[in-house]
């Protein structure tokens, strides 16, 4: 009687530590698949600060903000400069509603939606494209760093999804 107590309890923390592993492993998935989404928000934060930084005169840009929002930036620069026409407001809240949009991937990508993770991830890249035309190598190479950051986050969501239910899905309705 005394044996199959001992026994017992062995296979119990046997189970245990099968179960420690594998919400450790869960954890970590979990973790690897938000830092991966919430690059959606540093896109659109640093983006935000760049155009923030051009339009009160500043010549400093962080590299993993967003080419397109630099084009606007110079844009609303160029004008003022040559044409002095100050369009800094109106060209601001272009950049702004841009930055936004990436804001909303992280948003939606946080709800495990992988279709907007994708749709966030191909218009980074298409974002990095830009940067070839100046031959802007630190931002291209950053670029592929975050592309790289939002690809393990994508494949640590679909892990998930796989063991678990998402919380929305782009393929049923919301109730």
């Amino acid at each position: 009687m005394m044996e199959e107590i001992v026994v017992n309890q062995d296979q119990n923390q046997v189970l245990n530590q099968s179960e420690a592993e594998n919400t450790a492993d869960a954890l970590r998935t979990e973790n690897q698949f938000k830092n991966g989404a919430n690059w959606f928000y540093w896109i659109a934060g640093l983006s935000v600060i760049n155009s923030l930084v051009i339009m009160f005169g500043g010549e400093i840009s962080f590299i993993v903000g967003l080419g397109i929002t630099q084009i606007v930036d110079a844009i609303a620069w160029e004008l003022k400069n040559t044409e002095g026409m100050n369009l800094d407001y109106i060209l601001f809240v272009v950049s702004l509603f841009i930055s936004g949009v990436f804001a909303i991937f992280g948003y939606f990508s946080r709800k495990r939606m992988i279709g907007v993770y994708v749709t966030g991830m191909i218009l980074y890249a298409l974002d990095g494209l830009i940067f070839f035309l100046v031959a802007d190598w630190l931002s291209i190479g950053f670029h592929v760093f975050v592309l790289y950051s939002l690809f393990g986050g994508l494949k640590a969501l679909k892990s998930l999804n796989d063991t678990q239910k998402p919380e929305y899905s782009m393929n049923r309705p919301i109730a």
